[in-house]
């Protein structure tokens, strides 16, 4: 017999409650029909409930063109050959998750633990993509460096930080909830296995990718972190540069300084004291002095 699918999005709780396959427990309802605290929120997890399993799984979606991460909900409750699915909207008006792809592959012969892998395995190749997303985001800041402001590099890095850190969170409880399905520790009180042994197996596939994507986003937060060293080593490499131009606009002044202080004496019997061409010879000493550092730093590159 073919499972019963039923998908709901944005329900209130009166029609979770008349859609639901069993009488679910109250907390799970709240979980089911709560708005997020944030992105982030609730934890994903799989577990059972008595004689149904209930789960919330949280997708992390890339909008590399606005620079941000958001997040799509979807919660299941499943028996034996009842799947409900219960879809939430993110705010600011983006798309819920979308279901299409998995109906696609979903097969007749499918049990609901048969299409909850599937979608789980939806969410792991999505999480995929994501890291790639944001390995593609933290390679053009890489690029962009050179050319924009300190201040936008490091507001840059932080929220791509922030954005590593939220997807942590929703990614390695995605995990373990999903790690339970493999080691059969998901289970109902009574009825027939939700998750039979071949369901088990193909949950083993959806972990690696898994653990896949979270390898992959170690690797994200080294080229974060890679990024972050090369902007400060580029910080300082620019005062370097503001030394030594001070450096160079001291030591041009102060020679002439010394001349104007030695001329400068109020002695009587200074050289130089009447001579007629005293103060010519005096500025010639000083863009003499001036001509000859200027040479020299230009040798040496610092100008």
């Amino acid at each position: 017999m073919a499972a019963k699918w039923i998908d709901l999005l944005d329900p209130s709780a009166e029609q979770l409650r008349e859609q639901a396959p069993r009488d679910l427990e109250e907390t799970a309802i709240e979980l089911l029909v709560a708005e997020p605290e944030h992105d982030d929120e609730p934890r994903p997890t799989l577990q059972g409930h008595g004689d149904y399993v209930f789960g919330i799984f949280l997708v992390a979606r890339a909008v590399p063109d606005e620079d941000c991460i958001y997040y799509q909900e979807i919660g299941v409750v499943l028996t034996h050959d009842t799947l409900l699915t219960v879809r939430k909207s993110p705010p600011d008006g983006r798309e819920p998750y979308d279901l299409e792809p998995v109906r696609s592959v979903v097969r007749v012969t499918d049990s609901p633990g048969m299409i909850a892998y599937r979608i789980v395995d939806d969410i792991a190749e999505q999480y995929l993509d994501l890291v790639d997303d944001v390995d593609a985001e933290i390679d053009e800041l890489e690029d962009k460096v050179d050319r924009q402001s300190g201040e936008e590099t490091r507001n840059r890095i932080s929220d791509l930080r922030h954005d590593l850190l939220h997807i942590r969170r929703t990614l390695a409880p995605m995990r373990d909830a999903v790690r339970r399905v493999v080691d059969n520790a998901v289970e109902v009180d009574k009825g027939k296995d939700v998750f039979p042994h071949d369901v088990e197996v193909a949950f083993n596939s959806a972990y690696d990718k898994l653990l896949r994507a979270l390898d992959g986003l170690e690797l994200s937060r080294d080229l974060l972190a890679s990024v972050r060293d090369y902007h400060q080593s580029k910080i300082a490499n620019d005062q370097n540069e503001v030394t030594k131009r001070l450096t160079v606009i001291a030591s041009i002044i102060l020679f002439p300084t010394f001349v104007v202080g030695v001329y400068g004496q109020n002695f009587v019997h200074i050289p130089e004291l009447h001579w007629h061409y005293g103060y010519a010879y005096s500025w010639g000493v000083i863009v003499g002095s001036t001509l000859v550092q200027l040479w020299w730093f230009r040798r040496k590159g610092w100008l």
